[in-house]
Order: structure tokens, then C-alpha cells, then sequence
């Protein structure tokens, strides 16, 4: 098996990538506002160009699944049944689940006899220490619900660290300990030791954690039960605040309602002190918990940086930095300036390794396929 179709659906985007084996993009589409429906022309262009000889066409379909719950613990093969478990864990991932689904329909429309499998963001995280999956919440709660912390962005944890790894070569330790950060309008991070999650930022959904471009991150569930008690908010109305409105949209209270970090400091830097607040709440908030990730582990080798911002702002990237040296942590200002691929950024007289890696979840979910489907046939 060489190809793998990797099929990637957003709250409203669709990305498909051809990959060959050693990673290359043979073909891809990107749509910025999908339907949801198998019938719109460029998808159904695209899927009859990829059943074709003409580019290798393809030999396995990976389908990233934002949430696996306790069901799923690795990638699995997709049938019906598999698509009703899915299907029925769209309440803990109401932007995401139900268009994963419509893109497995779509794609296997097009292509019904090529195997697909489904690959988690959660299932990076599910082994997680008890210690630190586990809310102190009643038991009969977590035994009733499956509450307990899931955490999220597992493919681009996963593939970030192991890039890390490669990069740093010999200078990566035999048991290493990283923090890998993914940066992006949703935001996480992961402490990655020896190759394994052992805790992360987001939880049971991807609400908990850092500040991101519109959900807030952690925040006391205190404020959210007196929001409903005294507050004459209802849980919808709560529930969209949380989703929509709030982290930078919410701090840098733009005329746009936007939370996009490029617009945000765009506006701190023409004096907007709101938007010069928000940079701060998500620096703070970036730099505290990459230092728990930290402890979780007894320390770090080393910081790595991917996603869209991660990549791409190297402010936030210094902004880090600048609070963690009591950590190791020290990047070279000139190298942090101009490195937006994988890359390191770190100073000469740093204890602490600093890279940028550029996200390639296909990467992640093509490897995972191929591992799946070539053990099974």
C-alpha cells in the first residue's frame, strides 16, 4: 500500500490530501465553507480524479475524528457500527462529530471500495495517568457519564513530537520530555514523555485550557452555574458565549468580533488597550501552563511550537518564552524571527531545547492508516 487519501473535516471546511509514501502531496482540495453535501462539484471532481490511475489513485482513506470517547483508543477500521458510535459522541463534539460523519458519507459514496479508517485527536491522550484524566467529581457521575478528561489536537501532538524528535537527532535525550503547543484558533497543549501523552490542557471537551481565538479556556464552573442562577443566561445561551464569543474575541472586543490573533495584535499595536489585554490574558495563560506540562513531567528537554500560530507568530513564540527562563527555556530572538518552518529557535546558552515544527496531522493519520490497514489485509 503506498497512497492515502487523508480526508479532514472542520466545523465548516473540508481538506483532502492525496499522500504518497513518503509523505508528498500528490493531490488536494480545500474547501472553506463546505454543505456537508457528497454533490458539491469540487469534491466530487476531486474524489472521481483520485479513483483514477492518473495520479496512483488511492489505496486507503484516513478520516480524522475529533472525538473517539472511551470507545476509541486507536485508529480503527470504518463500518456501519463504527460510524453509529461516532455518530453518537456529536454531543462532546457538536461542531465537528456530525461533519466527520457527512464526510465519511461522501467520500465512501465516491469511493465504496477503498478502506477507510477513523483516526482520534483524542486517542493520542488516552492513556493518560489516572492522576491526571480524572476530575474530582462524585464517582457515580464519572461512572454514569464517562466524565472524565479526553484532551484533544492527538494527531498534531503526535506528529509534532516525534518531528521533534527527529530534528533534535543526537541532542534529543534517550528519555525525553517535551511540551509540544498547538497553536492555532483552537488551542492545546500536550506533555509528551518518551514519546507518550501524559497530560494535556483541554478535557472532557475542547472548551478547557488555554485561551483560544473564541472559547476561553479554563475557567471556574462556579461563574458558569452562577451565570444560569443570577445571571438570567440560559444554557444556550452560555453554551454559545463559551463557544463563540469569548477568549480573544471576547477580550479584544474588535468592532469585527474577530479572534483572530493576526487582527488582535494588529489592534494592540495601534493602541486598542483591549486588544493589548488579550495579548496578555493568552501570554499568561500560554506560559503557565506550558510550566505545569513541565512539572508533570519533573522537567523538559524540550519546547515545541506548531499550528497556525505557532507557526506563523513569533511574538507569541518570545512572548512564551520570556517567562520561562526559570525552565531552561531561551530562544535566539534573530532565529525566532525568521523561522516559520520546522526549524530551531533556541539560544546558544539555552538548557532547554526550542523548535518550531509545521503541523502535518496527514502526515500522522496517513501513518496511522497505513500501520492499521497493512496489519489487517
Amino acid at each position: 500500500m503506498t497512497s492515502v487519501l487523508v480526508v479532514n473535516t472542520g466545523s465548516s471546511s473540508l481538506k483532502l490530501r492525496l499522500l504518497g509514501p513518503g509523505g508528498e502531496i500528490r493531490a488536494s482540495l480545500d474547501i472553506d465553507h463546505w454543505d456537508g453535501s457528497a454533490d458539491h462539484g469540487e469534491l466530487r471532481r476531486f474524489l472521481g480524479t483520485v479513483a483514477s490511475a492518473d495520479v496512483a489513485g488511492a489505496d486507503a482513506i484516513g478520516h480524522r475524528i475529533v472525538h473517539g470517547g472511551s470507545r476509541f483508543s486507536a485508529s480503527v477500521l470504518i463500518d456501519d457500527e463504527v460510524l453509529k458510535v461516532i455518530a453518537g459522541l456529536a454531543s462532546l463534539a457538536p461542531l465537528h462529530q456530525p461533519r466527520a460523519i457527512a464526510g465519511i458519507k461522501a467520500v465512501r459514496a465516491a469511493l465504496p471500495c477503498i478502506p477507510a479508517v477513523a483516526c482520534f485527536d483524542t486517542a493520542f491522550h488516552a492513556g493518560l495517568p489516572d492522576a491526571a484524566a480524572t476530575y474530582a467529581l462524585p464517582r457515580s457521575w464519572r461512572q454514569r457519564f464517562g466524565l472524565r478528561r479526553y484532551g484533544f489536537h492527538g494527531l498534531s501532538h503526535a506528529y509534532a513530537s516525534r518531528r521533534a524528535t527527529q530534528l533534535l537527532g543526537a541532542q534529543c535525550p534517550a528519555r525525553s520530555r517535551l511540551v509540544t503547543c498547538h497553536l492555532g484558533a483552537g488551542s492545546s497543549l500536550a506533555a509528551v514523555r518518551d514519546g507518550r501523552s501524559v497530560d494535556t490542557t483541554m478535557g472532557f471537551t475542547p472548551l478547557e485550557g488555554l485561551v483560544m481565538a473564541s472559547r476561553p479556556g479554563s475557567v471556574d464552573p462556579g461563574l458558569v452555574v452562577w451565570l444560569q442562577q443570577h445571571g438570567d443566561l440560559s444554557v444556550d445561551d452560555i453554551a454559545l458565549g463559551l463557544e463563540k464569543s469569548s477568549g480573544l474575541a471576547g477580550l479584544a472586543n474588535l468592532g469585527n468580533g474577530s479572534g483572530d490573533m493576526r487582527d488582535v495584535r494588529r489592534a494592540a499595536d495601534a493602541g486598542e488597550p483591549d486588544a493589548r489585554l488579550a495579548i496578555e490574558v493568552h501570554a499568561h495563560r500560554l506560559r503557565r501552563e506550558i510550566a505545569a506540562m513541565a512539572a508533570a513531567m519533573n522537567g523538559l528537554d524540550a519546547l515545541v511550537f506548531t499550528g497556525g500560530i505557532g507557526e506563523h507568530q513569533p511574538a507569541v513564540r518570545a512572548e512564551a518564552a520570556a517567562g520561562l527562563d526559570f525552565l531552561g527555556v531561551k530562544i535566539d530572538p534573530a532565529l525566532n524571527d525568521r523561522t516559520t518552518a520546522d526549524g530551531e529557535i533556541t539560544a546558544p546558552d539555552a538548557a532547554v531545547r526550542t523548535l518550531v515544527v509545521t503541523a502535518r496531522e496527514d502526515i500522522e493519520i496517513a501513518r496511522q492508516v497505513r500501520e492499521l490497514v497493512n496489519g489487517t489485509f
